[in-house]
């Protein structure tokens, strides 16, 4: 039985090369020995699998070794050609519909067990009363701080799915979840009553100006096109003239979503987006099919690296018909398209089956994955190997290197002893005790940590295990075998220690040297747990250099005109 599931998942992931074969036009000759290969490795796979369930010497667990090989297998391709057992199609439906049944909420291990890390405003798991920070120890009477003998790594990533898949069911139904929390001598139980969960696309939308709207939208899942309509007229009817369509960490998701997005700012008709691939069949063309909504209002559309795929479709979409200004850091560079395809007993394959193509005819593909180096890495494609594409108005850009803004930011250089401090959870633990002290605080616009507040967090920290990483501790040390190496170290070893010396790590003065930032990232989880990530959005927008960066442009209409124009047309006015 096991073999012909093996045999079934290894027909179907390489049923596309028979039709391949079938379609394309080679000799007859290839075409069976086509044929005569794949077979071949199937029957090749199949031996494999049998001998070693019958003469290993220990037992096999199948499906963790059957699972291995075609990850392993699919590896070799590119990152998004993915397979799905039937447990992963529940998690991948979740990301394509944005819909799931539960409670609402965010969780992460943590200290041995699953804490509640963002409950959702609204949602079931906040109507019961549950605040970031509760540990779940138990639900309907079913111990959630242990699991199956998994241990290492592995343990906190299966429990967390251990309790995730407990959390989640038929809405409607009732569980009743006990909490271990901050400040309470005794664990408290709630019951929930689960419901059907709509991830929002929309991170946030409002007026950032008197004049202009801002909408921060997060993925492409299904129907969020809509939603980000919804907004946009919601705001136009508050008088917007102008907008910030914010699409930074945005990794991409239904690719008509994106084509529909487009639609709103640009005419029926036009091009957004093609796609090509190996088999011609399934080569097309989106058009927007639409009256657009608003063809006038001045866009200015906010990327980063975390743009990809159906956020730089709308992205380089909008660029390539001169429609919206592009403010920020280069994109992603992910141009290739996946397809769904089911699979024996309730599993699925994501395949890239095809690249896309923007209106000025470019790809926006930045790695190419085809052609890997000797140790297996792929790397970007060089700047010296792109072409140049031009706008409709005749702005020259490029293909092959994501999606180039027209004013280009800087990367904001996070310090370490920030990326740490959030990631061990040192930021979030000491927010939970101080939020389990205060039943307020100020608005999101106003509220502040005080400098006693500030003081009593790096006591907080100096009573942890806290342990960060130092680049420049580390290439120090290279740098110091290299001197010794070469003989340097005898003329040059007091420069050195004197430099070493600033470098070392001293969590007195780096709590001190990057207290500004810090206190940013405190601010915003305090805020979080009174005003839900929409307070954690309007405080953050205050600092936003992005954010000022578009509203300036907007402010200056000749500035965004100019930015918008022929090059032909600005010589010109320059002539003039």
């Amino acid at each position: 039985m096991k073999n012909r599931i093996i045999t079934s998942l290894l027909i179907f992931a390489l049923g596309g090369t028979f039709t391949y074969g079938q379609t394309n036009t080679e000799s007859n000759a290839k075409q069976q020995q086509r044929y005569f290969d794949i077979n071949k490795n199937i029957e090749i796979f199949n031996s494999v699998v049998r001998e070693m369930e019958m003469f290993y010497v220990d037992s096999i667990d199948l499906n963790k070794t059957v699972r291995s090989g075609i990850d392993n297998m699919l590896n070799t391709l590119d990152p998004y050609t993915t397979y799905f057992n039937k447990d992963d199609m529940k998690e991948f439906n979740t990301q394509i519909t944005g819909e799931y049944a539960g409670i609402g909420a965010a969780i992460a291990f943590k200290e041995g067990k699953v804490a509640i890390t963002d409950p959702f405003e609204g949602k079931p798991a906040d109507k019961a009363g549950l605040k970031a920070g509760d540990y779940i120890l138990s639900i309907d009477g079913k111990d959630m701080t242990t699991c199956e003998a998994v241990e290492g790594e592995a343990f906190g990533r299966t429990l967390s799915n251990f309790v995730s898949s407990n959390l989640k069911g038929q809405p409607g139904s009732t569980i009743e979840v006990k909490v271990e929390r901050v400040g309470e001598k005794k664990p408290i139980t709630v019951k929930i009553v689960r419901e059907k969960i709509n991830i929002d696309p929309i991170s946030y939308h409002g007026l950032v100006a008197p004049e202009t709207g801002y909408i921060s939208f997060s993925t492409f899942t299904d129907k969020s096109a809509m939603d980000v309509k919804k907004a946009f007229l919601e705001m136009k009817n508050q008088g917007i003239t102008s907008l910030i369509l914010d699409l930074r960490e945005n990794g991409g998701g239904i690719m008509e979503e994106a084509v529909q997005m487009v639609n709103m700012f640009t005419p029926k008709g036009k091009v957004v987006v093609s796609t090509k691939g190996k088999l011609k069949q399934m080569d097309r063309t989106y058009r927007t099919t639409l009256e657009p909504i608003d063809m006038d209002i001045p866009v200015v559309v906010l990327v980063d690296r975390g743009s990809a795929s159906a956020a730089e479709i709308v992205a380089g979409a909008l660029q390539d018909m001169d429609r919206a200004v592009l403010v920020g850091e280069r994109t992603f560079g992910k141009g290739l398209v996946q397809s769904p395809r089911e699979v024996p007993y309730g599993g699925g394959i994501k395949i890239t089956t095809s690249k896309y193509y923007i209106p000025s005819g470019r790809c926006i593909q930045a790695i190419d994955y085809s052609h890997r180096n000797a140790d297996g890495s792929v790397g970007r494609i060089p700047d010296s190997l792109t072409t140049v594409f031009y706008t409709e108005v005749g702005r020259p850009v490029r293909d092959g290197g994501g999606v180039t803004p027209d004013i280009v930011l800087e990367e904001e250089k996070t310090p370490t002893i920030t990326y740490y401090l959030a990631n061990q959870y040192i930021i979030f633990d000491w927010a939970t005790d101080w939020v389990s002290k205060h039943k307020k605080i100020d608005s999101p616009e106003a509220f502040s940590i005080s400098d006693e507040d500030y003081d009593s967090f790096k006591a907080f920290v100096k009573s942890k295990d806290f342990q960060y990483d130092r680049m420049s501790e580390k290439s120090m040390a290279a740098l110091k075998e290299v001197m010794d190496f070469e003989g340097y170290m005898k003329s040059a070893s007091e420069e050195f220690k004197a430099l070493e010396a600033k470098l070392v790590p001293d969590l007195d003065r780096d709590l001190e040297t990057f207290r500004d930032d810090i206190i940013k990232l405190i601010n915003a989880e305090v805020i979080k747990r009174y005003y839900y990530q929409k307070g954690e959005y309007i405080y953050n927008l205050k600092n936003d250099k992005g954010l000022a960066k578009a509203l300036e442009i907007l402010n200056d209409q000749d500035t965004y005109k100019k930015t918008l124009s022929s090059p032909a047309l600005e010589n010109v006015a320059n002539a003039e």
